[in-house]
């Protein structure tokens, strides 16, 4: 994984088929049109929303993104855009640091509902687990989902993660509540589980 690449600001390969790259003003179109997707959107507490929200959101990552990476250094909520060998576009993923605890980071995924049932949200979330834990001194990297989505619940365990907890009844969604599911990894957790590959 060409680290150097990424963090500059050019795609580098997630797998054969996939590429990555730092998120651009560019991307945000393919952005919206998949958050306003309701099969996206059922597990999102975010969405949908009108586009104004999602630029309003969206905006400032993007303009911190540019700055650093003119800079050379990494944007502090970290955005990446997947897309296949030829431009499609297929989701995103994230990797912000939480606000007052250095160390920690979160880990988030979205896919277009095309890209699901392929495994990208499990590499998309390895290499920024790893990118957390050998570039940025993570000491613990967290995640959370609807427990309503298996999908998501089941690559954060494929990639290692425990379940730490669950809030019931954590969100309202159109037939009752879902309980929020939270899940971890310490640096120590992600030592051992390379060491024994």
């Amino acid at each position: 994984m060409s680290i150097s690449a990424l963090k500059q600001g050019q795609p580098v390969a997630l797998t054969p088929t996939l590429n990555i790259s730092l998120i651009t003003l560019n991307d945000l179109p393919d952005i919206i049109n998949m958050l306003g997707n309701p099969a996206v959107s059922e597990f999102l507490f975010f969405a949908p929303a009108p586009v104004e929200v999602y630029e309003g959101f969206f905006g400032p990552i993007i303009t911190n993104t540019e700055k650093a990476i003119a800079v050379g250094e990494w944007p502090e909520h970290l955005t990446i855009v997947i897309r296949d060998t030829s431009g499609v576009y297929m989701g995103m993923a994230g990797l912000p640091s939480v606000m007052f605890l250095e160390g920690n980071f979160e880990v988030g995924y979205q896919l277009a509902e095309h890209a699901w049932g392929q495994g990208i949200a499990t590499q998309a979330a390895l290499y920024l687990t790893a990118l957390a834990f050998n570039e940025l001194g993570a000491h613990k990297v967290t995640a959370d989902c609807y427990a309503s989505n298996i999908g998501s619940y089941k690559t954060l365990e494929k990639c290692g993660f425990n379940r730490e907890g669950s809030q019931k009844n954590y969100y309202k969604v159109e037939n009752g509540f879902v309980d929020r599911l939270h899940y971890g990894m310490t640096k120590t957790d992600f030592i051992a589980q390379n060491s024994a590959q």
